[in-house]
C-alpha cells in the first residue's frame, strides 16, 4: 500500500458527533479487533482484539476466585426437555435460541438448543451433585461461548455467537443467595470501574427488565458517549425456581429436605464494545492501561543509517529495563514516524514512546499520552519507575473524564412533560421519581423508545418524597432511563 494511501486510512474516520454509528464500526475494523463472519450476526475476534478479551478474563477471573468460585465447562448442546422445565425461562429465551434437529445425517429423537445460557444444565448437574448442606454453597463460573439468534446485530455489542462468563451458585437459604448476587454485582462493579475505567450506575433492574426466571436481577450500567446507556454486567438471584424446576434438594441440618436457592451472572464480550464508546475519540480507540494488549509502544526517529546503531542500542536497554514490568511494542516497520503515530493511537496505546538522535544523546526519551497527548521527557533510568506510574494517571484520567461526561449528562425530570423534551432534544440519562408499574413503563418505552435502565442503590436518604413523574402515584424510588444498546 503506498504511503499515501496509509494516511489517508487514518484520517477516513467519521466524526463521533456526525454518526457515532458509523464511527464505532469504523474503529473496530480499522483498529482490527474484529471483523464479519461469513455467518449472519457473528464475527470474527481479532488477535488485537481477543488480546483486550484475554486481560479481561485474568483479571475478571482472578476476582472471581477471591470470592471461593471455580471454574468448569458444561456442553453446548442442552436437551429441549431442559429448557422447557422452567416455563418463564423457556418463554424468555424461545425467540432467540438456535436448535440442532440432525446429526450424522439422522433426524435426532430430541432437538438440542445451541446453549442460550447453562441454567437448565446447570440445574440438572446440581440437582445430582448436592446431596447435603455440607455440599453447600457450590459455587463455579464458566467461560464459554452461546448463541442467542439475533435480528440486528453489531459487532461486539449483540451477535448471535459471544464470548462471555457465566457464574452459577447454589445456596441453603434465599438470604444467601441474595448475599451472593449482590457481591458478585459488586465484583463487576469494582473490575468495571478500576480495570476498564467505565463509571457505572449499579442497583436493581424492574419486573419488566429481568432476566427470565429470575427473582430480582441486579446489573451495571455504562453511558456510553452518544448519551446512550449499555448494560454491561447483570447479576441474577433466581430463587427457587430453577431449583423446583430441577428437583435441586439438599438434606439439612435439622433432618428436613429443601430446595436450593440458585445464582446466575454474568458478564460478555460486548464490554468490548462499552470500552470503545466509553473512551473512544476521533482518532480512534483509547485503552485503558490496564487491558490493552500493548501499554506502550516505542516509536524509533532516525533520519540516516547512522542513527540507527546507537538508537537501536538504547531501545534494547528500554526492552530490558521493562520487562514483565509494562507490556511494550517496538515498531521497527518501515513506516514512517509520522504514520505510525496516527497508527498507534487509532489503536489506543496508552503511551508512546519517541526516540531520536537528540534523545539518545541526552540519554532521554519522549513520553506522549494518548488521553490528552501530553509530552513529558523522562530520562531512560527513570523510565522503570515513571512509566508504570503514568500508566496509572492515564488510567485515573480515564475514569474521570468519563464521570464527568455521564454527570453533565444526567438530568432530572419531575414531569412527563419534562421527560419527554429532554428525551427529544439531549442525550444521557433521565433521573426520575418513581412508582413501580409495569404498564406505565412499557408505554413510556412505546412512546418514547427510552426504558427503564436501573432502579439505582443510591436512593435518596429518607427515602423518596413526592410523586412518581408518570402516574401520579406516590413515588416509591427514583429510577434512571435512557435510550439504549
Amino acid at each position: 500500500m503506498a504511503e499515501g494511501a496509509k494516511e489517508k486510512y487514518v484520517e477516513e474516520l467519521v466524526d463521533q458527533s456526525d454518526d457515532f454509528s458509523r464511527w464505532y464500526n469504523q474503529v473496530v475494523r480499522k483498529a482490527e479487533l474484529a471483523d464479519y463472519a461469513p455467518v449472519r450476526g457473528c464475527m470474527i475476534i481479532r488477535p488485537y482484539g481477543y488480546a483486550i478479551w484475554e486481560h479481561i478474563q485474568r483479571l475478571l477471573d482472578a476476582r472471581f476466585k477471591e470470592t471461593g468460585v471455580m471454574n468448569a465447562y458444561f456442553p453446548l448442546l442442552i436437551p429441549r426437555s431442559f429448557l422447557e422445565r422452567e416455563a418463564k425461562h423457556v418463554e424468555g429465551f424461545a425467540p432467540e435460541v438456535a436448535w440442532v434437529t440432525r446429526g450424522g445425517g439422522e433426524e435426532l429423537e430430541e432437538p438440542l438448543a445451541i446453549r442460550p445460557t447453562s441454567e437448565t444444565i446447570i440445574g440438572y448437574s446440581f440437582a445430582r451433585w448436592i446431596q447435603s448442606y455440607r455440599d453447600l454453597p457450590l459455587l463455579i463460573n464458566l467461560w464459554n461461548n452461546v448463541m442467542r439468534w439475533e435480528k440486528r446485530t453489531v459487532l461486539f455489542l449483540r451477535t448471535a455467537e459471544f464470548l462471555w462468563q457465566e457464574g452459577h451458585t447454589a445456596h441453603r437459604t434465599l438470604e444467601e443467595a441474595e448475599e451472593r448476587t449482590r457481591l458478585m454485582l459488586e465484583v463487576y462493579r469494582s473490575f468495571v470501574q478500576e480495570d476498564l475505567a467505565i463509571p457505572v450506575l449499579h442497583g436493581r433492574k424492574s419486573e419488566n427488565e429481568k432476566f427470565a426466571g429470575a427473582l430480582r436481577t441486579y446489573s451495571l450500567e455504562a453511558m456510553m458517549r452518544d448519551g446512550k446507556a449499555l448494560q454491561s454486567a447483570t447479576s441474577h438471584n433466581l430463587g427457587h425456581n430453577f431449583a423446583q424446576g430441577f428437583d435441586i434438594q439438599y438434606l439439612d441440618s435439622d433432618g428436613q429436605r429443601k430446595y436450593c436457592a440458585t445464582t446466575s451472572w454474568g458478564l460478555s464480550t460486548r464490554i468490548i464494545g462499552a470500552i470503545i464508546m466509553v473512551h473512544g475519540d476521533e482518532s480512534g480507540l483509547i485503552l485503558p492501561p490496564h487491558v490493552a494488549p500493548y501499554q506502550a509502544v516505542v516509536v524509533p526517529i532516525w533520519r540516516k543509517d547512522a542513527d540507527q546503531g546507537a538508537i537501536m542500542e538504547a531501545i534494547g536497554r528500554i526492552e530490558r529495563m521493562l520487562k514483565g514490568k509494562v507490556r511494550l511494542k517496538v515498531d521497527l516497520s518501515d513506516n514512517t514516524p509520522g504514520w505510525k503515530f496516527n497508527e498507534w493511537e487509532l489503536r489506543g496505546v496508552p503511551v508512546r514512546i519517541e526516540i531520536g538522535p537528540r534523545d539518545v544523546q541526552n540519554n532521554s526519551v519522549v513520553l506522549v499520552r494518548r488521553d490528552n497527548r501530553a509530552k513529558e521527557t523522562v530520562a531512560i533510568d527513570a523510565l522503570e519507575t515513571r512509566l508504570p506510574e503514568l500508566l496509572e494517571e492515564v488510567q485515573q484520567a480515564l475514569f474521570q473524564r468519563a464521570l464527568a461526561f455521564r454527570e453533565e449528562h444526567t438530568y432530572y425530570a419531575e414531569t412527563y412533560d419534562e421527560f419527554k423534551e429532554i428525551m427529544s432534544e439531549k442525550r444521557g440519562f433521565v433521573r426520575v421519581k418513581w412508582a413501580e408499574d409495569s404498564e406505565a413503563e412499557l408505554a413510556i418505552k412505546e412512546e418514547t423508545k427510552a426504558t427503564l435502565r436501573v432502579i439505582p442503590f443510591d436512593q435518596p436518604e429518607g427515602g423518596v418524597q413526592g410523586r412518581c413523574f408518570y402516574t401520579g402515584k406516590p413515588a416509591t424510588c427514583e429510577a434512571v432511563f435512557a435510550r439504549s444498546y
